[in-house]
């Protein structure tokens, strides 16, 4: 075989160095080396301090949801330059645009409970705002050099399957519009809203069945609503998703209430997933997402924690070939 890696595999190659392994270029080779971020807001709102933690780490990718205290639908030309440039200085890549786009009401059925402190300095947004918020976040993907951009399916309804028909062409009718402008939208499932889980998600993606609409698959979330995300969600949304988060929970044992916790501490098998990942050649991205906080409010260290704790599995999987 050729004895030269690509970027994306010494920088996963030196992280793996940086942990005791010492492989042949050949081992490295056959070994799963994702694509892996991490959001940077998750890190820090300055985000050239950002980007310093993540190419610090041998990682090669990031997200991008909010940064100098904007939403990304928010930012100024001369801002997304100014990110444009910044990136371009770590050498980065942008795996993905996390908007919130679909992170508000359906007006055909608003849901009780919407969490407005989960929508990323994007407060105050309603379904007549779409489609300005796509053309914005369409223009903030090719300036930052993504064709990516994830979305969501409304506040969930206190009946989905009500909602359903709604979300379904209104995502629909998103995707054609990306198509135009030559976008994938993401679509995540996210506990609080209308698709949640992995068996959700795979059911909206194929009726809508849009080369410009995949997954994007959160393992966590779907904890939230019950489900086992490997094997069962992930059997569900197999294929069909091109970016994945990576976060841990797990149930307090002293209230009953979830937790986030670092990767590697709570409930999801991700040694299983990880290893399904190698096995289907799976060739999309990963961010780390930094829901868990360390006691001490640290956002880095907490960062540190969660990388680690994911390269130990990964290193346990490759281990076993």
């Amino acid at each position: 075989m050729a004895g030269t890696l690509s970027r994306r595999t010494f920088l996963a190659l030196s992280a793996l160095v940086g942990w005791g392994f010492k492989p042949s270029v050949e081992q490295a080779a056959a070994w799963f080396t994702p694509k892996l971020g991490v959001i940077t807001d998750g890190l820090t709102e300055d985000f050239a301090k950002a980007l310093d933690f993540i190419s610090g780490h041998s990682m090669a990718y990031c997200e991008v949801r909010e940064l100098w205290q904007k939403n990304v639908v928010n930012l100024s030309p001369a801002e997304l330059r100014r990110a444009r440039d910044l990136l371009a200085a770590h050498h980065l890549q942008v795996a993905e645009i996390g908007s919130p786009i679909f992170k508000y009401q359906l007006p055909e059925m608003p849901s009780a409970h919407p969490n407005e402190n989960d929508v990323f300095k994007a407060v105050g947004l309603t379904d007549k705002d779409t489609e300005s918020l796509l053309e914005r976040v369409f223009t903030a993907a090719r300036l930052l050099g993504t064709s990516k951009v994830r979305v969501f399916s409304y506040w969930r309804a206190e009946d989905p399957e009500k909602a359903y028909p709604y979300v379904r062409q209104r995502l629909a009718k998103a995707a054609r519009l990306a198509g135009g402008n030559k976008i994938t939208l993401l679509l995540e499932n996210e506990h609080e809203c209308n698709v949640g889980t992995g068996q959700e998600l795979a059911r909206l993606l194929r009726d809508i069945n849009s080369p410009h609409l995949h997954g994007m698959w959160d393992p966590c979330n779907a904890v939230r609503l019950g489900e086992i995300p490997y094997p069962d969600g992930y059997r569900h949304v197999r294929g069909l998703f091109l970016h994945m988060h990576v976060k841990d929970i797990r149930r307090d044992p002293a209230t009953g209430e979830f937790q986030y916790v670092a990767v590697g501490n709570g409930v999801i098998d991700y040694a299983g997933q990880l290893a399904a990942l190698r096995d289907d050649h799976y060739d999309g991205t990963l961010s780390l997402e930094m829901a868990y906080t360390r006691p001490d409010g640290n956002k880095f260290e907490s960062t540190l924690e969660c990388l680690e704790g994911f390269r130990r599995i990964l290193k346990a999987v490759n281990s076993k070939g």
